[in-house]
């Protein structure tokens, strides 16, 4: 076992939820290696040619992570470590949202503005046909020039921002990508719909934080009464310009926002979830011209992080 890879405990965690793969085609090639593959690369921000030679051949470990990342397997793995974790009353479900805007390397430029095919169960590719247990067909999600692939410019230049919730222990729940130049309140609910845990046992899943946090970017009259409607209590401070014009509006303004200063301190947690992940350097830069590739990348990161606290 090399530096940085899985231990026995986080595989024995993880090893149960693994596709088992197909009825079709032959078997995979072994699924630690290369998932320690994908870690080495996410973790360190090497190019997938250069990846050691103890993770196989690197066209394995890449098309294993963009197979994965488009047909949702690294999703699939998220939700059911933050299941296990759930049942076994480790999630502080005191959410906080926030973003952060990723620079884009000149590598993530050029992708064709029509996505390329991926092999479907069967089909006679070299990208392992028929293995990943989902079936895939058509055309791989986004395309449409840099908006489609989650692209903008941004102070920061060439960027895509990601917006997250986090729990109270500062592991990220929800992810969700959009070009660096887009606002971070009208992205709340977005976010906030990506949250779902699943039960242990029977039921639905969990959606519904006991509270949300949110800095002064989310402080809309749409998303309190999105908020509202949920029956999710929030603490969001709010703006100055908005205070004045409610006291200018007398009675019309309505009624001050509730704002508790002291639970508001918990906020820093999505910042730390931030910082775990940014220390992956495949996600503090982009370096994947897919938009679907790279939000793979970050849930993969998201992965680690919770078999990791």
């Amino acid at each position: 076992m090399g530096r940085g890879d899985l231990t026995n405990a986080e595989w024995d965690r993880l090893e149960s939820f693994l596709p088992r793969g197909g009825t079709r085609g032959g078997r995979w090639s072994d699924h630690r290696r290369v998932i320690n593959g994908v870690l080495y690369r996410v973790r360190t921000g090497v190019q997938w040619r250069g990846l050691p030679e103890r993770f196989g051949p690197w066209e394995t470990v890449y098309k294993r992570h963009r197979r994965w990342s488009v047909d949702g397997t690294w999703t699939m793995l998220l939700s059911r470590i933050q299941a296990a974790e759930d049942a076994a009353g480790r999630v502080d479900w005191d959410v906080s949202v926030d973003s952060t805007a990723v620079r884009a390397h000149q590598h993530a430029a050029g992708a064709r503005k029509t996505p390329p095919r991926v092999a479907s169960k069967g089909d006679c590719s070299r990208d392992e046909p028929g293995r990943s247990g989902t079936a895939e067909t058509d055309r791989t999600p986004g395309g449409g020039g840099q908006i489609g692939e989650c692209l903008g410019r941004s102070r920061g230049g060439f960027t895509t921002k990601v917006h997250l919730a986090a729990d109270g222990r500062c592991r990220p729940f929800a992810l969700v990508l959009t070009p660096g130049h887009y606002g971070d309140g009208p992205q709340l609910e977005r976010v906030l719909e990506q949250v779902s845990v699943p039960r242990a046992g029977v039921g639905r899943p969990r959606t519904r934080p006991n509270r949300v946090l949110a800095d002064k970017a989310y402080t809309s009259r749409s998303n309190r009464r999105y908020l509202r409607r949920r029956g999710i209590p929030h603490t969001i401070p709010e703006r100055l310009d908005q205070q004045r014009h409610r006291k200018n509006r007398g009675s019309r303004g309505g009624r001050p926002t509730g704002f508790d200063s002291e639970r508001y301190k918990k906020r820093n947690t999505v910042e730390r979830a931030i910082n775990r992940l940014k220390g992956f350097r495949a996600v503090a830069t982009r370096y994947e011209k897919r938009a679907y590739i790279y939000l793979g990348t970050v849930t993969f990161a998201a992965l680690i992080i919770w078999l990791r606290t």
